[in-house]
């Protein structure tokens, strides 16, 4: 996967996100999803960085909002 198609994926993440969570403000799903998508940086292998992304930011915001 390109660096274009990587950042691409994972701001349809934050749509997805932010339409699922429409209580949480857009700005908050897209600071979530952007710093789990920096953890990611190291590694060599980028096909599943989206998925892994969305899976790991689902849970953050899940746990935000069962505040």
């Amino acid at each position: 996967m390109s660096v274009d198609e990587e950042r691409r994926q994972v701001e349809l993440v934050v749509d997805r996100l932010a339409v699922e969570h429409a209580g949480v403000p857009r700005h908050t799903v897209e600071q979530i999803v952007h710093d789990v998508h920096a953890t990611f940086d190291v590694g060599a292998v980028r096909d599943f960085v989206p998925l892994l992304v969305e899976r790991s930011a689902k849970q953050k915001i899940a746990a935000l909002t069962s505040l």
